[in-house]
């Protein structure tokens, strides 16, 4: 159950949140460290 829910999340993060593997991680506003943080979160959740 865990592991579908966090998948269903990754594919709608994938639609909705912007993508930032072209950015400098060091260039990054809060607010798009904290969107990394999330999104990489819930990767991980969802491979686990």
């Amino acid at each position: 159950m865990k592991k579908t829910f966090f998948k269903i999340l990754v594919k709608l993060n994938k639609l909705l949140l912007p993508k930032l593997y072209k950015v400098d991680p060091m260039k990054l506003t809060n607010l798009q460290k904290a969107i990394l943080g999330y999104k990489y979160w819930a990767l991980t959740n969802s491979l686990n």
